[in-house]
């Protein structure tokens, strides 16, 4: 039985930061939900096109086509040893429907990861990154004094080579960033209700970690539960 893993977090929580480390460290693919939506549309599969007519319509896509799509990438060869699912179920209505349909396909989660993070602080995180004109993997941040970006000429530089630094227009964007959290943290039905359905039932272990710590302590705490 391989490790099929759930993961949850809010925006700016480091979440596909930590996907990928696990991903890397367990040798499993890391699958990103949006991913296979374009994959599926790209391909023109018949799951695909009627996805396409709720987007193109700015509508969301019902689950009747979403979830099978999940299941067709779980089940390719790549996931036999099991599978890093991201960005997938937002709602409780989601979960509940995924989880009875893995069940009876035979891919039943054992994991479930929560990465937790007060949502001021989420927010905060989003707006403060910093990209370096020379190099984006070069950690700067306004929030964080550890990678808190230095101060040259009254400007603030990268802290790792000097560049100039820009924030990225969509982490500036309050209005978006507010409406994607209100999605995550609402505990009635949103992503945080799908949460605690997993944490109420009999299903996979969950493992809930701080998301306040460094990027290797929220790693290492989620690899020592695993």
């Amino acid at each position: 039985m391989g490790k099929n893993i759930l993961m949850f977090g809010p925006n700016g929580s480091g979440k596909g930061t930590q996907g990928a480390l696990i991903q890397k460290k367990l040798n499993l693919p890391h699958i990103e939900s949006g991913a296979i939506f374009r994959e599926h549309i790209k391909g023109g599969t018949e799951l695909g096109k009627k996805a396409k007519a709720y987007i193109d319509r700015g509508d969301l896509v019902p689950d009747d086509i979403t979830i099978p799509m999940m299941i067709a990438r779980l089940s390719q060869p790549d996931c036999k040893n099991g599978w890093i699912l991201d960005g997938f179920p937002r709602s409780k209505e989601q979960a509940v429907k995924l989880d009875e349909t893995l069940k009876k396909e035979g891919l039943a989660l054992s994991y479930v990861i929560e990465i937790v993070l007060d949502r001021q602080i989420a927010k905060e995180r989003i707006m403060g990154r910093r990209l370096c004109a020379n190099d984006n993997n070069h950690p700067n941040h306004i929030a964080f004094p550890a990678i808190k970006p230095v101060e040259k000429d009254g400007k603030l530089v990268c802290r790792v080579c000097g560049g100039a630094l820009s924030a990225r227009a969509d982490d500036q964007d309050e209005a978006a960033i507010d409406k994607r959290h209100n999605i995550y943290y609402d505990t009635k039905t949103g992503t945080m209700a799908a949460v605690n359905y997993f944490k109420s039932g009999k299903g996979p272990k969950v493992i809930s970690v701080d998301g306040t710590a460094s990027i290797e302590k929220v790693s290492e705490a989620i690899l020592k539960e695993l």
